[in-house]
């Protein structure tokens, strides 16, 4: 067994217990954060039974998908996306947990092909509103999911974020789970809360996580 085989079934061991102790917690998706990882890195992590990957940087992540194209992997996109690089997560992912202003959801929803199923889409949430991180206001949450849900090569699943690095997370992930709730009785058809990670995820997960992003607890440090 290798380490990153090792590491992975830690994992998914630790997921379970933490949706044992939720209720409300069912099917969480494990996104193993494999940016700035191999090939070869994400293979072995696919053949332990690692599905859904996670990449940061576009052009990074191209030739790596190009590579193991082969597999059955469904890429996330979790990185800031710049209006210059949509093309590429357009037409090589499958989900986009970032998206952050009408722009970006407007230039992934015309470049997405036409033979590929809706591009699975994540609203991103500063709730903090640090300077140093991309996302929207709780205020501006429906108004951007309302002009997402209108593009028909998109489809609006739910919300994302990066807590602050100081503080207690599971407070942030609890406002997330109450913004999704809102965004439901707004009328829309959303499911998926994106948050938790490496040093958090049992908390984002008892808070109602459905999909924990996981880089440094599988693949080690970069």
């Amino acid at each position: 067994m290798t380490e990153i085989t090792e590491h992975l079934r830690d994992i998914v061991e630790r997921v379970a217990r933490a949706s044992a102790l939720a209720p409300h917690a069912k099917n969480v998706t494990i996104v193993a954060v494999s940016k700035q990882k191999t090939s070869a890195d994400i293979a072995e992590a696919f053949r332990a039974g690692q599905r859904d990957f996670g990449e940061s940087y576009a052009q990074e992540a191209a030739p790596k998908i190009e590579a193991l194209r082969g597999l059955d992997i469904t890429w996330h996109f979790i990185g800031a996306l710049q209006a210059n690089k949509t093309r590429i997560v357009a037409e090589n992912f499958q989900w986009v947990h970032t998206i952050d202003r009408a722009k970006i959801a407007a230039r992934l929803n015309e470049q997405r092909p036409h033979f590929a199923p809706p591009l699975e889409v994540l609203i991103q949430v500063n709730q903090a509103r640090e300077p140093q991180k991309r996302g929207v206001g709780e205020d501006e949450i429906l108004p951007l999911a309302h002009e997402i849900a209108a593009l028909t090569r998109l489809r609006l699943r739910g919300l994302m974020t990066i807590p602050p690095a100081s503080g207690d997370p599971a407070h942030w992930f609890r406002e997330l789970a109450a913004s999704l709730e809102r965004l439901r009785a707004g009328g829309l058809d959303v499911d998926t809360l994106s948050m938790g990670m490496s040093s958090d995820f049992e908390a984002a997960i008892a808070a109602g996580s459905t999909c924990v992003r996981i880089g440094t607890a599988i693949f080690g440090a970069r």
